[in-house]
Formats: C-alpha cells, sequence, structure tokens
C-alpha cells in the first residue's frame, strides 16, 4: 500500500509517498480501507511545526479521513467487514469530559488517514450515515465534530430554537456550524469577506450575513440585528475573542474552536467580566458526540459543503489549495474507488 508521511515542520514540500507493508488487524483492531481524507487548519500547523500537540517523526498526516472495513481482528464486536466508518480524531476519547489521557491523536501522535490502509482500534470508529458519499463522510471527524461541539457540548442542553448563533467566515467549522445550527432551530448570522460568499452563505441558511471588510466591528452589527441583546453563541474560529465578547449577550456562550493567526489582540479581562459569558475552548469532541451528530446528519438530510476533490497522487496540490485561503468549505483527498 502506499502512505504519505512528513515531520513536522516540514512544510508541504516535505510530504513523500511511499510502499508501505498492508497493516494486519491485531486484537480489537480494525483494517479500514481508506475512500477519501479531508483537511482541516490543523494539518497546515502540523506541517509548519505549530500544533499544539505532540507530533511523533514520520508521522501519516491528516486526522479527518473515511473508508470501508476490509479486515477485523479477533474480539471485534462493534464494527464489520464492509461497514462504512469515518476515523475518531482522538481514538480513545469515547464519551464525557475530554482530558490528558486522551491526548493521543490521529494524524499526531498517532499515524492519521493519508495512507490507503489505516489500522485503527475498533472503538475510534463511527458509522457514517447512509446519505453521505465517501468524500463527504471525511469531512466528519474533525470540523463537522469540532462544529457540533461548539454548539452542543457545554453540559447544558445546547443551541435551543428561537437562539441566535454567530458563525465566523467560510472555512469547514463554520459552514458545519451554520448547518447544524439551522437544524437545531436556531437563527444564524454569519460573517464573510465578499459578496460572493455571502451569497452562498444565505443559501445555506444564514438569516443574515455581514461583510467584515465593509463592517469591521461587525460585532455592533450583530446587536443590531438582534435588538441589542447580542448573540446567544459565537462560534470563534478567528481567535478575536473582544469582537466576540462584544456581540455576546450577557451570560451567553463563546466557542474557542481556534485561531487563524498569532497576530490576534490580547484580552482585556474586563471585556470577559464585563460581558458575563463564558469562554469555552474546545478540541474536536468525543466519539459519542460524533454519533449524536450523525443522527441529526441523517435526520435533516445535510451534506457537507466540499470545495475540491483532489486525487491521492496530487496530495499537496490539495494542501497547497487549501492553505491558499481561496476554498468555500472542505478540500478532500480522494484516497481509493
Amino acid at each position: 500500500m502506499r502512505s504519505y508521511h512528513v515531520d513536522s515542520g516540514a512544510g508541504i514540500d516535505g510530504l513523500t509517498v511511499r510502499q508501505c507493508e498492508k497493516p494486519e488487524p491485531g486484537p480489537g483492531q480494525v483494517v479500514v480501507a481508506v475512500r477519501a481524507a479531508a483537511l482541516s487548519y490543523r494539518e497546515l500547523l502540523v506541517l509548519a511545526g505549530d500544533y499544539v500537540l505532540p507530533v511523533k517523526p514520520d508521522v501519516v498526516p491528516v486526522a479527518e479521513g473515511a473508508g470501508q472495513v476490509v479486515a477485523v481482528g479477533a474480539g471485534v464486536g462493534t464494527v464489520r467487514v464492509g461497514d462504512r466508518v469515518a476515523a475518531n480524531v482522538f481514538p480513545s476519547w469515547q464519551d464525557g469530559p475530554f482530558g490528558v489521557e486522551h491526548l493521543a491523536q490521529l494524524g499526531g501522535s498517532l499515524d492519521g488517514m493519508l495512507t490507503e490502509f489505516a489500522l485503527l482500534d475498533e472503538h475510534a470508529v463511527v458509522p457514517v450515515p447512509d446519505h453521505l458519499s465517501y468524500v463527504e463522510a471525511a469531512t466528519l471527524p474533525c470540523a463537522a465534530l469540532t462544529a457540533w461541539n461548539a454548539l452542543t457540548g457545554d453540559g447544558g442542553a445546547g443551541v435551543r430554537p428561537g437562539e441566535t448563533v454567530v458563525t465566523l467566515g467560510s472555512g469547514g467549522v463554520s459552514l458545519f456550524a451554520l448547518q447544524l445550527a439551522k437544524a437545531l432551530g436556531a437563527r444564524v448570522i454569519a460573517t464573510t469577506s465578499s459578496p460572493e460568499k455571502a451569497r452562498r452563505l444565505r443559501e445555506l441558511g444564514a438569516d443574515a450575513v455581514i461583510d467584515y471588510r465593509k463592517e469591521p466591528d461587525w460585532a455592533s452589527r450583530v446587536r443590531e440585528l438582534t435588538g441589542g441583546r447580542g448573540a446567544d453563541r459565537i462560534v470563534d474560529v478567528v481567535g478575536n475573542l473582544a469582537q466576540s465578547l462584544a456581540a455576546v449577550k450577557i451570560a451567553g456562550q463563546v466557542a474557542c474552536v481556534g485561531f487563524v493567526s498569532a497576530d490576534v489582540p490580547p484580552l482585556d479581562p474586563r471585556l470577559l467580566f464585563g460581558s458575563g459569558a463564558a469562554v469555552r475552548p474546545l478540541a474536536v469532541g468525543s466519539r459519542a458526540q460524533f454519533a449524536a451528530m450523525n443522527r441529526v446528519l441523517a435526520e435533516h438530510a445535510i451534506h457537507p459543503v466540499v470545495d475540491r476533490v483532489v486525487a491521492f497522487d496530487d496530495a499537496p496540490a490539495a494542501f497547497r489549495h487549501y492553505a491558499s485561503g481561496a476554498a468555500f468549505g472542505k478540500v478532500v483527498i480522494a484516497v481509493g474507488d
């Protein structure tokens, strides 16, 4: 079989593909014929040497992927040969809160999904909704599950019908947050940088769209659109928490998914106390959350937004396109038939 390999910090040019032995499953393990792998911002951090979690040398990169189970080891009882599955980014995180015991992650301290065959624990895979293709299913493990966690994983009831959710930009997490929030009955205000992206966000269900280039103080516009109250929840993928805290209602929630630049202003603690809001950093989600999200995806027949599908042999080109920032939705690498 063929697998891509890279060292953290080696950049896109450091990606190499080579022949490896096809894995054999041990007790409790399964072999998945990978059909598609999807890129997320964490992959760029791994290649740049900036990822916050450990990355082993010569890692098989990419945390997101989906495929078909082709072999099972002794004692496997949760999946069968022929099952269509997606991989859980943090394989040991089955349910409950995230902790240090769950830090091992695909495409980091563990080999990832940019390979023709992946060896995984049986509890590290999740059945995918029947209505999704492998290309679509590959986008779920990181981006979709992060969005789901941002909307529902606060220990309470999550987003309620009629509440207002703000999503930032048109990356994978934000687009999934828009689609899932609408499925949960929320009103969604999206921010973007161009009329064309605004049009597409409205087509996906956004109730209002703010062009942050024309209105850099988008938080004030959110206040206007909510009658001065502020949004119930902000899904912040940018890291400019000052703007999010200015846009959220008193005692609302800011789900801090990450940051797209190291050049973000420091947070004045007076803003945090003045807002009365909860700021919740989060990392993807558990296997139980994955299963719950899949039920909603199936119930509402939600299809992920895929910007481009690139062949396995051209994987570096997929990384370059994603790094350009030009994608609207997910960039996926087709691995097998």
